[in-house]
Parts: C-alpha cells; sequence; structure tokens
C-alpha cells in the first residue's frame, strides 16, 4: 500500500508534465490523461524511462467532452481498485467562444465541469483509499469575478478586447468554489480535497489562440512568467507532503494557505455551482 496511484489529467505539457516527473521517481503508479493519443503515449514511454518507472499509463480523453470524462473514469475504475490521488490539472483559455460536440461553452465544460465531473465518477475509488488527496489546479485569475448564473456559457462575457478571459476567470473561481463545496461533502470520509494557484508559469498556456493574445501571453511569460518545474511544487506538494494529511477544503499558493476572494468563499454560491453542475453533467453518456 505503500505505492501511490495518482491520476494526473492534462499530464503531456508544463506543469502537469513536470508533475508526473517528480511522483513518477517517488515510485508512484500513475495515470497520465490528455487528448493528444500520439503525444501521450510518447510522454508515457518518456517518463517510464526518465522515472525508471514501468508503472506509468495513459489513457487519451478530451476532458471538454463529458462522454470522454465518463469513459476515462469506467476505463480507471476497472482496472485500479483505489486511487490514491486525483490531480484535475488540464485546462485551458479560449480566446474566441465555442461551444463542444456537446453544446456546452468550451471554457466551462474543461476547466469546471470536467473537475466535477471527473471527481464525482472517481469518489468510490478515492474512498477505498486510506488516505486520498483531491488537488485541483484553480489560478489566482478566480480574483475580481464572480459566477454569473445567468450566463454560465458566457454568451455575454466574452467581449472584443477580453476575449474569453473573463470565461477563464469565472472557471478558475468554479475550480475553488467546487473544492470548498466537495470538502463538506467528504468531512468524515478519508478523502481531502485542496485547491491552487501554481503562479504566472512559462508554458505552452494560451498558445493555440494564436494572434495578438498569444504574442502579448507569449512577452509576459518571457519576461514576467516562473519556470514550470516552480509552478509544479505547490500541486506536488498538495498531492504527497505530509504536512497537508488531513488539510482540507483550503486554497494555497507558494506550498502556503491563502485566502481566495470573497466570490470564491461564498458558500451560498458554492452550494448553487454545485448543484447547476449536477444539472449540466446528468444528461451526458
Amino acid at each position: 500500500m505503500d505505492q501511490k496511484i495518482c491520476l494526473i489529467t492534462g499530464a503531456t505539457d508544463g506543469i502537469g508534465r513536470v508533475t508526473a516527473l517528480e511522483l513518477g521517481k517517488l515510485g508512484w503508479t500513475l495515470i497520465l490523461v490528455a487528448r493528444n493519443a500520439q503525444k501521450g503515449e510518447r510522454v508515457a514511454r518518456e517518463l517510464r524511462a526518465a522515472c525508471r518507472n514501468e508503472e506509468i499509463f495513459f489513457k487519451q480523453a478530451d476532458l471538454a467532452l463529458q462522454r470522454d470524462v465518463r469513459r476515462v473514469a469506467r476505463d480507471v475504475a476497472e482496472v485500479w481498485p483505489r486511487l490514491d490521488v486525483l490531480i484535475n490539472n488540464a485546462g485551458a483559455i479560449f480566446w474566441k467562444r465555442q461551444e463542444t460536440a456537446e453544446g456546452v461553452e468550451r471554457t466551462l465544460a474543461l476547466n469546471h465541469l470536467n473537475y466535477f465531473l471527473l471527481t464525482n465518477l472517481l469518489l468510490d475509488r478515492l474512498k477505498a483509499a486510506p488516505k486520498a488527496r483531491i488537488v485541483n489546479v484553480a489560478s489566482i485569475a478566480h480574483i475580481g469575478e464572480r459566477i454569473d448564473f445567468d450566463d454560465l456559457g458566457c454568451v455575454k462575457g466574452y467581449k472584443r478586447f477580453k476575449g474569453g478571459w473573463t470565461a477563464y476567470q469565472r472557471s478558475k473561481l468554479a475550480n475553488i468554489m467546487f473544492t470548498a463545496a466537495l470538502a463538506r461533502r467528504l468531512e468524515g470520509t478519508s478523502v481531502t480535497a485542496n485547491s491552487l494557484h501554481p503562479g504566472f508559469v512559462r508554458s505552452r498556456f494560451g498558445k493555440d489562440n494564436g494572434g495578438l493574445f498569444a504574442l502579448i501571453l507569449g512577452i509576459g511569460m518571457r519576461f514576467g512568467a516562473i519556470s514550470v518545474e516552480k509552478g509544479a511544487e505547490t500541486p506536488i506538494y498538495l498531492a504527497s507532503s505530509p504536512a497537508v494529511e488531513g488539510v482540507t477544503g483550503k486554497y494555497f499558493a507558494d506550498c502556503k494557505q491563502k485566502t481566495p476572494s470573497a466570490a470564491a468563499r461564498d458558500e451560498a454560491a458554492q452550494e448553487r455551482l454545485w448543484a447547476v453542475s449536477e444539472t449540466l453533467t446528468a444528461g451526458s453518456r
């Protein structure tokens, strides 16, 4: 039981890959989930070699699609009887508004509903572990926004000069609110849940949008961003450190507890978001 079993989403790039590398070196069994099958298999091979650990596996899924989230959760549950750590890391910003094939605004689908659905589908496996941890990668970008329950699809939120920034901010706010509501529901179990801000990380984040946004983001990363290794420190800490054993419902940055915005701490809004999220994921197959 000393060998942890950990699922990491968005594990082929950036802080997800570094997190996988460091946890793989500890001898953990890793389940990497990402959208690009060819890249995912390659990264899994590279990590097995780098970590000298054959227990690193890849599962393909477009986590913006609830049918893929359900499929990968079924696949994991069929193979592994327990899950010690779940790291919800996959996320993106989309400068132009898009909807998935299931009719959901893509930022909401990938950055929030993916966390919500995958976590709930795997709760039985997490509860089967002696002391399981859920780690949700959020962002300081949540500050200054509130969830607009009348515009969850961000039809009005996408604006000419802000693009998808508002949708992204709200999705990261949702990560923190979901974590707090989840922690309440996990009271009395062996499972903890915490969220985090990894820092402004020099990675491929946002680069697929192209245009002026990608240019400005690239300049910002060049002069003001931290390395992916530094950005991965807090998710690694929350996944593995004895110092946070039993800590739950908190928000972290730089491996320390921080206070998120007032909107993130609004318990009534957290519960409303939970109820809406249940509705939005109830009909998927």
